[in-house]
């Protein structure tokens, strides 16, 4: 397999990415970022949000010194919000207790909030050239499939196993450009060529070297016998409406989905959500059940059921049904961390042109 590396540095030289604004900078703040924001997210989204977050915060100071609700609005849309709330988190580390410079190893890097192990090695190696190899998702299925790797990957012993082998595939001692190189290159082949349901193995730089390829089957890899289950949920969303037309949205609890996010009331039921009408003192009959939003999650697919009610205490403009949340009456004031979905049904209700 010592050809492996070679192949892959000469590929992605030729045939790779180079065009992504993340690319062609040892910057580590730019690179931890976008290998945050493409974590599970495809690289067409992080485009749009990558700049415009650059924009807003050019660096990991002024990234630390913003208030977390600013960094989760900018987040709206990106999905798994624990990213933009570790991002945060990672930025006051990297600047109380590292003095604004990211630790230039991979162990130093993964002891930071929100840094897991396969994006500490890709800045490490981006930024620093340290001989260390990733391992995300796409690249476990290209040295899974290079190797023929029977391990289940369901198992985290199998996981240390793999990364050890994918380890080994580095030369004793590569040079800082080729470890950029062999780097994006893996990610490239993965995204690419490495396909998961159609592997164009008639084109990737590695075919000969591929076991599983020599088998025949590189779609048996990688081997993982857990599935992901999805199933759906009814969320009965509670919409209270003041007679000025302002909206309540409380912030949600710090665990589970959209944490720490604004949004409106979630019940279990239509007759629980009713009962919470009645008890704050609004009318049962008087509410107006809006077309039922769909939203697809990894794991789950939400229907998200808004029921408006008039807010039976507006005599006094600033009470709300609780104390973690806030009315909210135009589209420039929706500058809290939002989900996606809830999110566009506010701006439409707000600027219906």
């Amino acid at each position: 397999m010592a050809r492996f590396f070679g192949a892959v540095v000469d590929w992605q030289r030729q045939y790779g990415r180079h065009g992504l604004p993340w690319q062609g900078t040892r910057e580590p703040y730019r690179v931890w970022l976008s290998e945050i924001m493409l974590q599970q997210t495809q690289v067409a989204t992080v485009l749009t949000y990558y700049p415009r977050f650059l924009q807003r915060f050019p660096d990991v100071q002024s990234l630390s010194a913003a208030p977390v609700d600013e960094v989760l609005a900018l987040w709206s849309g990106l999905g798994y919000y624990s990213r933009a709330r570790n991002l945060h988190r990672c930025a006051q580390v990297v600047v109380e207790v590292h003095g604004g410079l990211f630790p230039e190893n991979a162990q130093a890097l993964q002891a930071l909030p929100g840094i897991g192990a396969s994006t500490a090695a890709a800045i490490a190696a981006f930024c620093f050239g340290e001989r260390i190899s990733i391992l995300d998702g796409n690249v476990r299925r290209v040295i899974s499939r290079l190797l023929a790797f029977e391990g289940d990957l369901a198992e985290a012993a199998q996981q240390r196993q793999l990364w050890n082998a994918a380890q080994a595939l580095l030369p004793p001692a590569p040079a800082p450009a080729e470890m950029v190189a062999y780097t994006q290159g893996l990610m490239d082949l993965g995204a690419s060529l490495c396909a998961r349901s159609r592997p164009r193995c008639g084109v990737c730089p590695v075919e000969s070297l591929c076991a599983a390829q020599a088998q025949g089957r590189p779609q048996a890899y990688p081997v993982r016998t857990r599935k992901l289950q999805r199933r759906a949920e009814d969320w009965w969303m509670l919409v209270w409406r003041r007679p000025d037309g302002a909206l309540w949205l409380a912030q949600r609890p710090v665990r589970g989905i959209w944490s720490g996010l604004h949004a409106f009331a979630v019940f279990g039921s239509r007759e629980d959500l009713l009962r919470a009408v009645t008890d704050q003192g609004g009318r049962e009959g008087a509410v107006l059940e809006h077309p039922v939003l769909r939203h697809s999650l990894t794991h789950r697919e939400l229907f998200l059921h808004l029921v408006e009610g008039l807010w039976p205490h507006a005599a006094d403009p600033v009470m709300g049904p609780d104390e973690a949340g806030c009315w909210v009456g135009r589209v420039d004031g929706l500058t809290m961390g939002i989900p996606a979905p809830l999110r566009a049904w506010l701006e439409r209700r707000f600027d219906p042109a």
